[in-house]
């Protein structure tokens, strides 16, 4: 059981549309070799095009990350920034196949059941996060801290604790037996949910809730996160305090998040975002078409209309 008086009440409607998306994920790493070693070769997403230093990822032809090869170092632990990046699949069979690939490459990775999803966490050799993600919501939904329940309960009504371990072999056996392996995410795999380090629980609740307009959902001090989402679980932004009260940006050069983005559906919407920052007196900059602002630990936000 959850003590309630840690737990805050943030639950909210949201305010952006229903439709709104996030885009491409932006991030800096070291060299292109090692780069797509992990997000190519093991998360499987293709090289759609390469301009410059920058090479960017998807699957079916859509952008999902793209990597800006150059910076000095890895990421900086204990830093504000990317904690990771949740790409989700439209298939458990996709799951299936990319542990497979991390196994056969022996990448370390951390299979995780979140009862209304299942996840595999690794990292990319600069120390980026990486979640591949397969949505199950049929088969349970979270607890409410407020009334004191556990933090997820089966379609059965029994607990669960949201933290098991994967079952691999019952994962690997979704690949038949006589599986075709697949080196690459398949179409359908977007970005999923955002999840990244602040310093702050409350402000990071009020900016992300209140001025870019996310439905409140979770805020639990004793698990130092808090998520945001629009009207259904799990959540589309994450954020915790895992790197400590006094985290600052990475120094200059250091590999790590370089901005997400958000796609709203309408000039209007986008416009009525624009309003809400100015507002707050988050900063607003005009890059190209799109806006860009940060939140109030330096995370960078690109905000942009859907094609």
């Amino acid at each position: 059981m959850i003590d309630t008086s840690i737990q805050t009440n943030v639950r909210s409607q949201p305010v952006l549309p229903l439709t709104t998306a996030l885009g491409p994920v932006h991030l800096a790493v070291t060299d292109r070799a090692r780069a797509l070693a992990i997000w190519q070769d093991v998360v499987g997403l293709d090289l759609i095009a390469e301009n410059g230093n920058a090479l960017a990822m998807g699957a079916g032809g859509k952008v999902l990350i793209v990597l800006e090869t150059g910076a000095k170092g890895p990421v900086v632990p204990r830093t504000i920034g990317l904690y990771h990046v949740a790409i989700h699949v439209p298939h458990r069979a996709d799951l299936a196949q990319m542990a497979v690939r991390a196994l056969q490459r022996n990448v370390r990775i951390s299979p995780t059941d979140h009862l209304v999803s299942e996840a595999i966490y690794l990292w990319d050799l600069d120390g980026n996060g990486i979640e591949i993600t397969f949505e199950t919501p049929w088969r349970g939904t979270l607890g409410d801290p407020d009334k004191g329940e556990t933090y997820a309960v089966t379609a059965e009504g029994k607990p669960h604790s949201g933290r098991d371990p994967i079952d691999l072999d019952g994962l690997l056996a979704e690949l038949g037996e006589n599986p075709v392996l697949a080196a690459r995410m398949p179409a359908g795999t977007r970005i999923g949910h955002v999840h990244v380090h602040v310093n702050d629980l409350d402000r990071a609740m009020d900016f992300y809730r209140d001025v870019l307009g996310f439905a409140g959902f979770l805020l639990i001090q004793s698990f130092g996160m808090g998520d945001v989402g629009l009207d259904y679980m799990p959540h589309t932004l994450a954020f915790n305090i895992w790197s400590g009260p006094d985290a600052g940006l990475s120094p200059a050069g250091a590999a790590g998040l370089r901005f997400f983005t958000i796609v709203l559906p309408d000039a209007e919407s986008l416009a009525a975002l624009r309003t809400r920052l100015e507002q707050a007196h988050a900063p607003v900059e005009v890059v190209g078409n799109d806006l860009q602002t940060r939140d109030p630990f330096g995370n960078r936000i690109r905000l942009e209309l859907a094609a």
